[in-house]
């Protein structure tokens, strides 16, 4: 072998070598949005959460479930404005949360808020409920916290 095609050769390893470097020092690097990112796919979450409160409720609306004494019209007024109110809120931030919008959150954010101001405060209507409660303000914490930690990863 000529001392050329050798050292062409060496030269080839040693850029092989130099990009395989690169390479492992991009892996090793910390994600500098993976707060972000975990956001994201909370709002997805309770995007497709919020999909399926929205058809339970409609489904309720429209007696695609329930017996007949369960029936929409049987209902109390009170109890009809509720459900209608949550079968279109729902669905809108449905889309807010999957898009990943600031609207998007604070819809959701009126539906948790009125959902546990509903169980609390009106009883009567879907029956008063503290695990619901219990769970809205679970999710209300950790979105909180979610957004406070992706907020942390930007600063002004």
């Amino acid at each position: 072998m000529s001392d050329a095609s050798a050292r062409d050769q060496g030269r080839d390893k040693g850029r092989d070598a130099m990009s395989m470097a690169a390479m492992s020092s991009e892996r090793i690097e910390p994600d500098e949005n993976v707060w972000t990112r975990r956001l994201v796919l909370f709002l997805r979450i309770m995007a497709v959460l919020s999909i399926l409160k929205g058809l339970y409720h409609w489904a309720q609306v429209t007696g695609f479930i329930g017996g007949e004494e369960e029936a929409f019209e049987n209902q109390s007024m009170a109890w009809q404005t509720a459900t209608v109110y949550f079968a279109v809120i729902e669905l809108v931030a449905a889309v807010g949360l999957w898009l990943a919008t600031p609207w998007g959150a604070v819809v959701w954010l009126t539906t948790v808020v009125s959902m546990a101001v509903i169980e609390l405060m009106f009883p009567g209507i879907y029956g008063g409920s503290l695990t619901v409660v219990g769970l809205e303000a679970v999710m209300l914490a950790a979105y909180l916290a979610l957004a406070w930690m992706a907020a942390r990863e930007r600063p002004p």
